[in-house]
């Protein structure tokens, strides 16, 4: 919830570091806060979390009905994270088609591993039909069963690039909570999956996603 410490690291080091700003849903402050949110430096979009019970609410209850179209009118991109909760987001993409989103962890439950965290990626998969909705395939060694290179993995990788092509499909880590080294989650990408061109490569290790968020200073210094 640091917007300050992630936006002094992206002025410091702008090729290197970016914010996706998070931002209370529930406060009516809120609202005239988006109009200028990428006035901020460093400030590239808004991340949204709704794993938490309370905070899953919202997205039934209204508390985020106004969001959206915020969000849209500002031209923010949007990361979000939906476990159980991923044909909310179809209903979204639907309504606001302006609107880019990010599934997070490919809305992979937290805690889930084996196959059975992989119960909602057919739905996750159906929403690439929508021009405005991309995946991020982030924090995955931590719902594989087996050591590296995590091979129970590389089927359900395979159908979400089938589904959104390389263009819209970005690694991540969510290092804070992998059960692997950083090298480990980069080559998983890089050199354990044999179908993925140096193109794709390219393109799902980062330059897919500097391009939704419109991040132009993003590996300029490389």
């Amino acid at each position: 919830d640091r917007n300050d410490l992630v936006l002094e690291a992206a002025r410091v080091h702008p090729t290197r570091f970016a914010a996706m700003g998070r931002i209370a849903l529930d406060a009516p402050e809120s609202q005239a806060l988006l109009t200028t949110w990428k006035q901020q430096p460093g400030m590239k979009g808004v991340r949204l979390t709704f794993h938490r019970e309370h905070h899953r609410r919202w997205l039934f209850d209204g508390t985020a009905d106004w969001f959206w179209a915020a969000a849209e009118r500002a031209r923010l991109p949007v990361m979000i994270y939906v476990p159980g909760s991923v044909a909310k987001v179809e209903s979204i993409a639907r309504r606001y088609p302006g609107l880019r989103l990010i599934l997070d962890h490919l809305a992979l439950g937290v805690h889930a591993k084996g196959n059975v965290a992989f119960v909602e990626l057919a739905d996750v998969c159906r929403l690439a039909r929508y021009p405005n909705v991309a995946a991020k395939a982030s924090a995955l060694p931590c719902h594989s069963t087996l050591p590296y290179p995590f091979r129970d993995l590389h089927p359900h990788i395979r159908r979400v690039y089938d589904s959104f092509g390389p263009e819209r499909m970005f690694w991540g880590t969510d290092w804070t909570r992998l059960p692997c080294t950083w090298r480990e989650a980069v080559t998983l990408f890089t050199e354990e999956l044999p179908w993925l061109s140096e193109s794709d490569k390219a393109w799902i290790m980062g330059r897919g996603l500097c391009e939704w968020l419109q991040w132009r200073e993003c590996g300029s210094a490389s």
